[in-house]
């Protein structure tokens, strides 16, 4: 049987699933994943922590997570505390729960793309109605343009990016203060490559005090090298994190995987460490690019996109022919690549010439 021939609803037929190529080549930077392992003292300290919570695995663990969200809200900042932060699995979960609760059948939700590919999977799989509005040509979002789309469409949901995925590139924080004083509905603001921006790149959490229908989201799957436990987060005012408790899953985190998480918050100095690190990369392969003649987005993340002159799939094969997977985001004519470490990327330099 073909999943054609199931009952499935009618707008996921012909659907596609999300996902980058999984493939053993000598050089994966396709998926933006920190490098680096773990240092020794972390992995000790997650496995200390989870080995304290296998005798009770009996038990259901802490359904709202209380532990994990203070720990989150200390490393934030900006005056938050636990009633702030909701914590799930993976960025993609929070962002699951925010469209359940305040998307839905008859409701939309507008991003500017170039962007997060997922949003609007995410948005079909809660029955919200998409609304795909474009960045401008140099993948930027000018106040002037973004309200005159929140003003076309009156969304129930706004998805900004900052930095933006695939682009790298942040907002200008006008932009957020533009779209929170004219969208009626909860402004979202994916931040989930924030610790990798360039000096005197605001966050949105500072807008937090001011505005109670602004959610900033992030993950510890990229800074923190944690992609494998799957822990993404939100801050918003209070009354949004009960909203979302409506709609999420009874125990919906781990015991071990909320133990695994504020163990490596614990260690966020430690982990933290290869921040500078990436972002070295980053900036020599944004400079090494352009020296060369490419076009190149701003980036801000820890990833580049880069204009390949022809046929980005031909690009892509001849890359992966060389040892070395970069992702094909499905933009004409660019690719996106990973900043990993010095070796990664000299090999990547050396299999691009």
């Amino acid at each position: 049987m073909r999943i054609e021939d199931l009952p499935i609803r009618d707008d996921l037929r012909g659907q596609t699933p999300y996902g980058a190529p999984q493939l053993d080549v000598a050089v994966r930077l396709n998926t933006n994943e920190n490098s680096y392992p773990l240092p020794d003292e972390v992995v000790e300290a997650i496995g200390k922590a989870v080995q304290a919570e296998l005798r009770d695995l009996n038990r259901y663990p802490d359904r709202d997570a209380v532990a994990l969200r203070a720990a989150l809200a200390d490393y934030l900042g900006h005056g938050l505390t636990v009633a702030n932060v909701w914590a799930a699995n993976g960025s993609n979960e929070v962002q699951q729960q925010l469209l359940q609760a305040f998307g839905g059948p008859g409701r939309k939700a507008l991003g500017f793309g170039p962007s997060y590919s997922m949003h609007p999977l995410l948005a079909l799989g809660s029955g919200t109605e998409w609304i795909g509005a474009l960045r401008d040509p140099d993948f930027g979002l000018s106040p002037a343009a973004a309200v005159a789309k929140i003003e076309e469409h009156d969304p129930d949901l706004v998805f900004l990016c900052s930095p933006n995925n695939p682009t790298g590139t942040a907002l200008d924080p006008a932009v957020v203060t533009a779209v929170l004083e004219r969208a009626r509905g909860v402004v979202l603001v994916d931040e989930a490559y924030a610790e990798f921006a360039r000096p005197g790149t605001p966050s949105a959490l500072a807008l937090l005090p001011e505005h109670p229908r602004l959610i900033v989201s992030r993950t510890m799957s990229k800074a923190f090298g944690f992609a494998g436990g799957r822990l993404g987060y939100f801050a918003a005012h209070p009354a949004v994190v009960e909203a979302v408790q409506l709609v999420r899953l009874p125990y919906h985190l781990s015991s071990l995987t909320q133990a695994a998480a504020r163990a490596a918050v614990a260690q966020r100095d430690a982990l933290l460490a290869t921040v500078e690190a990436i972002k070295e990369q980053r900036d020599r392969i944004v400079a090494t690019l352009r020296e060369r003649g490419f076009q190149v987005a701003d980036s801000d993340a820890n990833f580049v996109l880069f204009e390949v002159g022809g046929d980005q799939k031909v690009a892509w094969q001849k890359l992966l022919d060389r040892g070395v997977l970069v992702r094909d985001v499905g933009l004409p004519g660019w690719l996106r690549v990973t900043a990993g470490t010095p070796d990664e990327t000299q090999a990547f330099l050396e299999a691009l010439r």
